[in-house]
This record gives C-alpha cells, sequence and structure tokens, in this order.
C-alpha cells in the first residue's frame, strides 16, 4: 500500500521536474510562444528581475491542473496510485513556487541553496538558452543544455538585495568568489539623470509617435 503511494508520487515530482524544464525553456524562451501569456509573464520576469506572476493567477492554473489530472491518472491506474501522481506532481509544483520566488528574495541555505542560486542566476544573467532547469539540473544534462557556472556578472539594476552589501552597495564578501556587479556604463547613469530633470520627456515622445 505504501510503496504503491511512494511511487507514483516520485513519478508525479520526476514529471514535475520535465514540466518544469519544458515550459521554461520553450514557452518561456521560445520566440514563437513569448506571446502568450505565459510567455508575458516570463519575459517581464526576465527584465524586471523582482516581478513574478500574481499568485492567484497561479493558484488558478494549479487548481486547473489538478482537476484535468486526477481523473485520467485514476482511470488509467486506480484511485489510490493516481490521486498519489498527481498530488507528488502538484506539490513539487509547489516546492517550485517557493525555491524560485526565494532564489530571488533569500539567500541560498546549505550546498544545494547555494548550488541553485548560481545555477539558475547564470541562467539569467550569463547565458538565458542554458540552466533553464530550477529545482534539478537533470534535463538540462539531458538536453544538452547545462552549462557548468563561473563568474556571474550580475547588473547593478537588477541585483538581488541578499547579494548587495548595504554599506558598500556592492556585492558581499561571501558571494564576491561567484558574483559580481555589472556596473552601467557612465553616459547612460547621465542619460537616466538627464531624463528625470524633464519630466514631461515621456509625455513628448508619446506625443511624437
Amino acid at each position: 500500500m505504501i510503496v504503491g503511494m511512494i511511487v507514483p508520487a516520485l513519478l508525479g515530482v520526476l514529471t514535475w521536474t520535465f514540466l518544469e524544464y519544458v515550459i521554461h525553456r520553450w514557452m518561456g524562451h521560445d520566440r514563437r510562444f513569448q506571446k502568450t501569456p505565459f510567455g508575458r509573464e516570463h519575459v517581464r520576469h526576465h527584465i524586471e528581475g523582482n516581478y513574478f506572476a500574481p499568485t492567484w493567477k497561479k493558484l488558478l492554473v494549479a487548481a486547473a491542473v489538478t482537476g484535468l489530472l486526477a481523473v485520467p491518472a485514476t482511470l488509467l491506474v486506480g484511485a489510490t496510485p493516481g490521486i498519489a501522481y498527481v498530488v507528488g506532481l502538484m506539490l513539487f509544483y509547489g516546492v517550485y513556487e517557493v525555491s524560485h520566488r526565494r532564489d530571488h528574495t533569500h539567500p541560498g541555505f546549505g550546498p544545494y541553496g547555494r548550488w541553485a542560486r548560481r545555477h539558475h542566476f547564470h541562467h539569467h544573467f550569463v547565458d538565458g538558452r542554458s540552466n533553464h532547469g530550477v529545482t534539478s539540473p537533470l534535463w538540462d544534462l539531458v538536453f544538452g543544455t547545462y552549462q557548468k557556472v563561473g563568474i556571474i556578472k550580475v547588473p547593478q539594476q537588477l541585483c538581488m538585495t541578499w547579494l548587495r552589501d548595504p554599506v558598500t552597495e556592492d556585492v558581499r564578501s561571501e558571494y564576491a568568489a561567484t558574483f559580481v556587479l555589472r556596473k552601467r556604463p557612465a553616459a547612460a547613469v547621465a542619460a537616466d539623470s538627464s531624463s528625470s530633470r524633464r519630466p514631461c520627456a515621456s509625455s513628448d515622445h508619446a506625443a511624437q509617435t
């Protein structure tokens, strides 16, 4: 009985890691899908760094997927293993959501937490075609998109709060072996400063277009 629940639940976990990779790699980064609701949300996440789709949207999708999977799963393999499979998949989806958000908002705890941040921010700031897995490198290894992490240059405007030293405004010393700040060119900073002194600049541009 217990084995009959554990095995399908673990298969559900494995299924989520595969879906996590597929959704991220193709729906998030393939140009053909970037105008879909998920594609637009994902592009915004990369541009803003600390943006995440609203929780209510994710809960609605999770509820819909659970409902869609529960009936065929129970019909195919029986009630107990079918429900265990769906529960394993959706619970690990929840683990993914929490892990991903904490990658951006909190420093890593333990070897896995530190690995997860290096792996994920290599994807964000070094090569968006690599390291699509967030919770595991498994499918990156299978599909050949895994890249070993070196020094990660983080754009100053996208620097995570846990990475920045509030006193020096640079990378905290404990992360300096992996992360460095890629500071904005002086010309760009000056341009932004000039724009901020022209409050009508954006409306002038809109009027011209």
